[in-house]
């Protein structure tokens, strides 16, 4: 799948324009010094955002690797376990970066300008998860990722996926714990359109 994000058109228009998600040139991403896995395990960077921060994959093995976020604002946090976990997560809700701990009034807001940004953006994903072999009717439910995402953030393997700085020291969670622990009903947009 890793290829195909960095090389197939239909792909990259969604991944690197809509969710800011940029796997064209991997050899080229390079992680700020002394950003490390706290056990020493390996962090391969394989895509980067338009700001610079970081997609890696944590450890030895392919695209079934946990996958975390590292922002050069000195934040890091797991995203998702395996490359297809991470690709359904931005398919279905690009803005992910901005939905832990919003109001559903506040998360409509961000959905609405993501949407004015790219119009087309059920256009695009579809066509990109197509390229990448995926059923758009099949994917998840927007809630769904994003109550994933919040498990995820807030569980073992979370902790077993730290990332620490130059220092030493353990970088700031993406997430809060504030933010993971609201309950559902406040985070998500009820009836927020699904994938189709």
């Amino acid at each position: 799948m890793l290829p195909l994000l960095g090389a197939d058109d239909e792909v990259v228009a969604f991944f690197a324009g809509v969710a800011d998600l940029d796997a064209t040139n991997p050899a080229d991403y390079l992680l700020e010094d002394g950003v490390r896995h706290a056990s020493g395990a390996r962090l391969e960077q394989f895509a980067r955002a338009g700001s610079g921060d970081a997609f890696c994959f944590v450890g030895e093995g392919g695209e079934e690797r946990p996958v975390v976020y590292v922002s050069l604002d000195g934040e890091a946090g797991l995203l998702a376990l395996g490359l297809p976990e991470l690709v359904r997560l931005c398919l279905v809700a690009p803005w992910w970066r901005d939905a832990l701990g919003r109001t559903a009034g506040e998360l409509k807001r961000v959905v609405d300008e993501y949407r004015e940004d790219a119009p087309d953006l059920d256009r695009l994903r579809d066509r990109a998860a197509q390229a990448l072999g995926i059923d758009p009717a099949g994917l998840p439910s927007e809630a769904t990722v994003l109550a994933g995402l919040a498990e995820l953030s807030g569980g073992p393997v979370a902790e077993a996926c730290l990332v620490v700085g130059y220092e030493g020291e353990a970088l700031d969670p993406l997430f809060d714990a504030a933010q993971i622990d609201q309950p559902s009903d406040t985070q998500w947009v009820p009836g927020l359109q699904s994938p189709t």
